[in-house]
């Protein structure tokens, strides 16, 4: 045999082995690697988490169906949810970067900390005023065409989840500080007592309650989440309090603030645009869409969760260390994360009817609305991967602090999202609203893309 077959026949015999050898440095590789087990841990946890929040909406769905009582519900949550998420989280986003900057230079934490919670605490307040003085004046106006005993079901549980606000911006903070110390288990987990929370209101003491057992539910939910992420941050030494006052970090993050509030505000805006033209259908358009979002939601979140909360410090601490490199990562983890998401809601989408019937379709819950349901969440599901990679571009560009370009992004969202809803819901009613949703997240996640594109070349110059 010549020396050249020979050398042939040995390189094939080889490669296997090879391949074989490369396959295990990838794995070990990955399973070394701390960015990855965190992820799969945050995963996992979510899991558990989110499958016990379907359990709830599983309950939920068979107490009360597609119900005026549920519409209202979500009409009444949605004012301090979207108080909360606008500017209570949108402080929580940006005080993660400069916190981790803070701890890399002066290190007065304490400080640092004691003037986060006291922004929070002043924002609870403000917005609980304006909302106690003005709710009342202007849901006719934002729900038009109802009775007045519609109007009086939200805001009897409007009231008591109100103060919630106060919880939820704390423990915001308090998972923030728990994020950059590395414990990603104890904020994973810390929702599933709102889960509990609700299921125990309605199992033993729902005709005591009355239609106040869902408000009440959450109100002791987000008290419990307060007091276990307290006491965590307590046990790791996390929290620390000093007299306030102001450094070049927090400068930094103040100034950060109105833009990156002015972006949650737009974003949340969706939701009230959505449930404006939601309320003009039948009642029970606003519960179909909540249950339609349910699953893609659920696959959202749990990437979402994994992917921010691990992601989000350590593009910050990247940032500081080696930008390009930084970017070069970003572009790696998109194209992982879109592939694999499109398959993901693939599979969903196929079995959509199923997931439906197995999860809500009992009691008050009945075959037509499965259908509904059902249609409604195969059109939602179309938005799954391009909102996981608008989330992972928003994160990057919080670290980077570039808050201003996600506020004209959230701008353009809003103007596009209320044109599709006026232009599709006549022509496809609830089907309409969902479409509408779908096609923002995607114009969304390509103008966030190219925002970023943009910021590496001028790296690069």
């Amino acid at each position: 045999m010549q020396k050249g077959n020979v050398d042939f026949v040995e390189e094939v015999r080889t490669k296997p082995g090879e391949r074989s050898r490369k396959i295990k440095l990838l794995l070990k590789g990955m399973l070394t690697n701390t960015t990855v087990i965190n992820i799969l841990l945050v995963s996992g946890v979510n899991i558990f988490v989110k499958g016990s929040g379907f359990l709830k909406e599983s309950l939920v769905a068979h107490t009360f169906g597609l119900s005026a009582l549920l519409d209202t519900f979500y009409i009444a949550v949605l004012i301090p949810s979207f108080i909360n998420n606008v500017f209570v989280d949108s402080l929580s986003n940006i005080f993660i970067p400069n916190y981790i900057a803070e701890l890399a230079s002066s290190k007065q934490k304490g400080i640092f900390q004691s003037v986060s919670f006291i922004i929070v605490t002043c924002i609870a307040i403000v917005f609980c005023i304006i909302c106690i003085l003005s709710t009342d004046t202007f849901l006719p106006y934002l729900y038009p065409g109802h009775a007045a005993s519609y109007y009086n079901l939200i805001l009897v549980q409007f009231y008591w989840i109100l103060p919630a606000l106060f919880f939820w911006g704390y423990s915001s903070l308090l998972s923030s500080l728990l994020i950059v110390g590395g414990k990603f288990l104890y904020t994973t987990i810390y929702p599933i007592l709102t889960t509990f929370s609700v299921v125990a209101c309605i199992i033993f003491f729902n005709d005591q309650l009355g239609v106040s057992v869902l408000a009440i539910g959450m109100l002791m939910g987000s008290f419990l989440e307060f007091l276990f992420l307290l006491l965590s941050a307590i046990y790791f030494k996390e929290i620390q309090f000093k007299y306030p006052r102001l450094n070049s970090n927090l400068r930094l993050m103040i100034r950060q603030l109105p833009a990156k509030a002015s972006s949650g505000f737009l974003i949340g805006m969706n939701s009230f645009v959505d449930q404006f033209f939601a309320a003009q259908l039948l009642v029970g358009s606003i519960t179909a869409i909540n249950y339609g979002v349910k699953i893609p939601s659920f696959v959202a979140g749990v990437l979402v969760m994994a992917l921010g909360n691990v992601l989000l410090p350590r593009f910050a601490k990247e940032v500081n260390n080696n930008l390009l490199k930084a970017y070069d990562d970003l572009f790696k983890i998109l194209k992982i994360t879109f592939f694999a998401t499109v398959l993901l809601s693939a599979v969903v989408f196929l079995f959509s009817d199923q997931i439906i019937f197995y999860c809500f379709q009992r009691g008050k819950f009945l075959h037509s609305d499965t259908m509904i349901v059902s249609n409604v969440q195969k059109i939602f599901l179309l938005y799954v991967p391009f909102y996981i990679c608008s989330i992972v571009l928003v994160k990057f560009l919080t670290s980077i602090n570039k808050n201003h370009l996600m506020a004209w992004v959230s701008l353009l969202s809003l103007l596009l999202n209320f044109g599709l809803d006026f232009l599709l819901i006549k022509p496809f009613n609830l089907y309409g609203l969902a479409i509408s949703t779908s096609a923002v997240y995607f114009v969304n996640c390509l103008i966030l893309f190219c925002c970023v594109v943009y910021q590496r070349k001028k790296c690069s110059i």
